[in-house]
């Protein structure tokens, strides 16, 4: 990997895990006010992430591939992810990392 891309590697693998940590503090925010006891909602949660994350590892397919696996038309999964496309997630992730990379920069100089 040419050095000139290490703010991209610290925005992705140094900062990520806690771009992915902010999601499951929502998530299980958001399972609370569904009405879920926290603890549940946070075993849940902690549950569904290393369980995604094997299936990312062991299986080698792409994310897209495994999402769409998982989600079904017109069902429960579709709708929320129709919620978080119109929510902007894939822009908000965009700019957390063009962010991310633009102070990697500047600590560098």
């Amino acid at each position: 990997m040419p050095e000139s891309l290490i703010d991209a590697v610290t925005a992705i693998s140094g900062s990520g895990p806690a771009y992915l940590f902010l999601v499951a503090e929502a998530m299980i925010d958001a399972g609370v006010a569904q009405g879920l006891p926290r603890d549940v909602a946070d075993l849940l949660v902690r549950q569904l992430l290393v369980g995604s994350a094997r299936l990312l590892q062991q299986t080698g397919e792409a994310p897209e591939d495994l999402r769409a696996k998982v989600t079904s038309p017109n069902g429960v999964t579709a709708a929320a992810i129709e919620a978080l496309e119109h929510a902007g997630l894939r822009s908000a992730i965009t700019k957390t990392v063009e962010a991310a990379v633009r102070r990697s920069r500047e600590m560098g100089n």
